[in-house]
């Protein structure tokens, strides 16, 4: 078993940290305002997806940017396309996938997002009356700290927000090509395209799974004898849903746009699968994986600061828990308020950051299952709603 999680992370980490880098520096070249910039209308819709298909949000963080495009001034459908065409991939996730199942899976997981996302953003616009748009925010201007310092914050920040399910995916995949048996997928592919892509939805449809962590279960279910359309499938569906990303659609946009979101995603991601199977077909997916060889130099060395930022992570993780522990059964007095958006530990932290910068906290304790904030110290109320809501998410 660990020699195959070695050896997934010796493929997996320098196209990860690539990806990262190529986001960081997007990061820091895009205008700060971009993302709040007059998205309506059918063009609108355009402009959302174009933004979304590279940027490296998964579905809980792609949430609270995508209604923040609504709260914005965005319309329902530039929000729809931006939900639905930004978890599926991101920079990161593409050369992952090119790495693990080739560039002609990657490209047309591409494809297929942007497909989606436009689909099913014109279809919102058609179907639901023009939203009223809200002034867009006037926000301040750069960040102190040099370029370097920026870029460098945000590619951890990306890492960070996903590296519970990076590791899963890694352990996963190792696991299924280990212990899996063949024919048990095999069984599962002579339903075909369509009937293993149905299977793959069922799973994927409510549970979280990462844009790019997700890749090398799937690359190890198409070597294993699963249609490499029903793990684009799997890739599809599953970032782009999950139960805090449908009630958070739900609530953020209604019942017509969430039905929409989701009818696009099923159809769109089933049709694309079969697609994919009948026009390339599974053999150039494993083709990419059928040569095996000896990992480069920058393959180990990537994977070992690819363990040293997991190892990390976990402490830090590790540390806030146990001060959040402390804090809620602690002393003294104690400001509480409820946050509404919180959908994953990731947004968690960023609330605890955002708030432990603010000037006279003195602890933070924040907990996703009630949807509060817990603050020790001599700031004020309104203070701390002003420092949540600028991390992007609603003081109540």
């Amino acid at each position: 078993m660990l020699p195959a999680i070695w050896e997934i992370l010796t493929q997996l980490a320098p196209w990860l940290l690539l990806g990262t880098v190529i986001a960081a520096v997007l990061h820091v070249v895009l205008p700060r305002d971009l993302i709040s910039r007059q998205f309506t209308g059918y063009g609108g819709v355009v402009k959302a997806v174009l933004l979304g298909v590279p940027m490296p949000l998964c579905s809980c963080g792609v949430i609270p940017a995508g209604l923040g495009l609504k709260k914005d001034g965005a319309s329902d459908g530039a929000a729809v396309g931006f939900l639905i065409s930004t978890p599926q991939t991101g920079v990161d996730s593409i050369l992952v996938s090119a790495s693990f199942l080739g560039w002609p899976f990657a490209l047309f997981k591409v494809a297929s997002a942007a497909v989606t996302g436009l689909v099913g953003g014109w279809w919102t616009e058609l179907a639901t009356p023009a939203s009223e748009a809200r002034p867009v925010e006037q926000r301040g201007g750069s960040r102190p700290g040099s370029v370097v310092s920026e870029m460098t914050a945000h590619g951890v920040d990306i890492l960070r927000s996903i590296w519970r399910w990076l590791l899963f995916g890694v352990i996963v995949s190792a696991a299924i090509e280990v212990l899996l048996p063949t024919e048990a997928l095999a069984a599962i592919g002579r339903f075909g395209s369509f009937g293993a892509g149905v299977a793959a939805l069922v799973v994927a449809l409510p549970l979280y799974v990462c844009a790019t962590a997700s890749v090398p279960i799937a690359a190890a279910l198409v070597a294993a004898g699963m249609p490499a359309g029903a793990a684009l499938v799997f890739l599809m569906a599953g970032p782009a849903t999950n139960m805090a990303t449908i009630g958070a659609v739900y609530r953020g946009l209604g019942k017509r746009p969430l039905a929409i979101y989701l009818t696009t995603i099923v159809v769109g991601s089933l049709g694309l699968g079969v697609l994919f199977d009948g026009v390339i077909g599974s053999t150039a997916a494993r083709a990419a994986m059928a040569h095996e060889h000896e990992a480069a130099w920058w393959g180990i060395a990537s994977a070992l600061i690819l363990v040293g930022l997991l190892v990390w992570f976990a402490a830090e993780d590790l540390s806030r828990m146990a001060k959040g522990t402390k804090l809620d059964a602690g002393d003294g007095d104690h400001v509480t308020i409820p946050i509404e958006g919180m959908t994953c530990e990731d947004c968690v932290r960023q609330v605890e950051s955002a708030l432990r910068a603010t000037e006279g906290v003195t602890a933070v304790g924040v907990s996703l299952e009630d949807g509060r904030a817990v603050v020790a110290g001599s700031a004020g109320a309104e203070l701390l709603r002003q420092a949540i809501a600028g991390a992007g998410y609603h003081p109540l």
